[in-house]
């Protein structure tokens, strides 16, 4: 890309104030692909006071204004669609395939959910009491987003930014950079106004905290980890703005024995390692009822064992590598420490795949016979990574999946909807997908506990980016 080593301010691309720069690497081939500029202090600067400007015109547009520059977005990203897809697998080694119907499908999905969130709000509305509510655009908001599913973070944050005429800037992962930068052209392409959209490379020590401390920063909105959350939460908290946060997970899923194991257990199996594992909200804490507990386990065996790593510039439904060799040796070490707690292994293990010598590949791996004290129960390991831990009653089986400082999601397997609702209605976490159900765009996502705080998507993810105002007459 002509302009990786610069920044989007202003509606232009320009050169970094600072002379830092950081590597990107394919993490399937282990070969640089790019360098990019990394910010500091001056570049935020610079992009804060051209989004302050831009402010004061764009939260005057009118909610149709914006519902067309919208439309006018979805058009120029369903045509560089594919661009977007090949990206993600160039800088974070998501297979072609997962790409496109998954990475990049969420630029136009939770699209599609903003414009309806847009279309159904009422910006004014009378109370009951004969008061006026009007709400307005929040301010300029720093966004801070991920490299695991680098697009799909960009439009919850930045989508509900333009719909609701605030402005940003936005610090993409470091280590995905290429993904966010063809989006900054689409935004240009699509006809924002200059300084609405700004974008600036940087680690999270150095942009990251000079936005969460900037006092021209009205709201931060932060996915990533728990640790890096707690940091902006504290750099933010001199100025009093508004943070949202979307952070770590350990999700359950609990495995009744009135469910069907012979399709739902394998579909938990895939879903724990979808992305190589590495989503929030992935079902790493397989909870089963020890009336089938031995059938699960014959189940995920055989089925662990199928479980194909190939190339992700090829066609397929096969795992790609993990992005970096830091998250590797973490995934590695958890996998030996799994060992060490006496977890019996059923698939996978410690190192490569046999013919993956180069790239970060790992084996996908089940442990069977785990307890809750272990740290493979209790940590995030983010990689291809499933604890299988027995249970035997339902009574237990909610005490396990509530045993953790995270609430991001659960999933539940039964026969009965009666248990389902009861279950579901024990579970401390913002989202519970029984018997495979899957998220839908336009519903908030988000979660309980250290799992953070907000909701992203749909009208509860617009509402995060506005203020309300209450008229009062005589």
């Amino acid at each position: 890309m002509d302009n990786l080593r610069k920044f989007y301010i202003n509606g232009q691309w320009v050169d970094s104030i600072s002379s830092n720069s950081l590597s990107v690497t394919n993490p399937a081939t282990e070969e640089q692909i790019g360098t990019i500029a990394m910010g500091g202090k001056g570049d935020v600067d610079a992009a804060v006071s051209a989004a302050n400007t831009a402010f004061k015109t764009f939260s005057n547009t009118s909610k149709e204004e914006r519902l067309a520059l919208l439309k006018n977005l979805r058009l120029v990203t369903h045509r560089r669609f594919e661009e977007l897809a090949q990206a993600i697998t160039l800088e974070m080694g998501a297979p072609i395939t997962m790409s496109r119907d998954a990475q990049t499908d969420a630029a136009i999905g939770h699209l599609d959910g903003f414009i309806k969130a847009l279309e159904e709000l009422e910006i004014k509305l009378t109370l009951s009491n004969g008061d006026i509510l009007i709400r307005e655009a929040i301010g300029v908001c720093g966004l801070i987003t991920p490299w695991n599913w680098p697009i799909n973070q960009i439009a919850l944050k930045v989508i509900p930014v333009l719909a609701s005429g605030c402005t940003c800037i936005l610090k993409p992962s470091e280590y995905t950079p290429l993904s966010a930068m063809i989006y900054a052209e689409i935004i240009h392409e699509a006809g924002y106004p200059p300084g609405v959209f700004n974008l600036i490379n940087g680690d999270g020590e150095t942009v990251g905290s000079a936005l969460s401390k900037h006092s021209d920063i009205q709201m931060m909105s932060f996915t990533g980890s728990t640790r890096a959350g707690i940091c902006v939460t504290h750099d933010a908290a001199d100025t009093i703005k508004r943070v949202t946060l979307e952070l770590g997970g350990k999700s359950p899923n609990l495995v009744f024995a009135d469910c069907n194991l012979q399709e739902q257990v394998p579909a938990a199996i895939a879903e724990c390692m979808f992305n190589t594992g590495q989503s929030c909200d992935a079902p790493t804490r397989l909870l089963v009822e020890s009336d089938c507990y031995d059938e699960v386990i014959s189940i995920a065996s055989e089925f662990g064992a199928n479980i194909i790593i190939g190339d992700p510039t090829k066609e397929g439904d096969h795992l790609g590598p993990l992005f970096d060799k830091i998250q590797y040796d973490r995934v590695q070490a958890l996998i030996n420490i799994g060992i060490k707690e006496g977890a019996k292994i059923l698939v996978g293990g410690a190192g490569k795949p046999p013919g993956f010598e180069t790239g970060w590949y790992v084996k996908p791996t089940i442990f069977a016979d785990v307890t809750s004290d272990m740290r493979i129960a209790k940590e995030e390991i983010f990689g291809p990574v499933l604890v299988i831990i027995p249970f035997q009653n339902e009574e237990e089986a909610i005490n396990i999946a509530n045993d953790t400082p995270y609430g991001l999601a659960a999933y539940l397997q039964t026969g009965c909807k009666d248990r389902a609702e009861r279950v579901a209605s024990k579970l401390r976490a913002g989202a519970v997908h029984i018997n495979g159900g899957e998220f839908n765009y336009g519903s908030p996502f988000g979660g309980y506990k250290q799992s953070g705080n907000g909701r992203e998507g749909g009208v509860m993810g617009l509402e995060d980016y506005l203020e309300t105002k209450t008229l009062h007459y005589p």
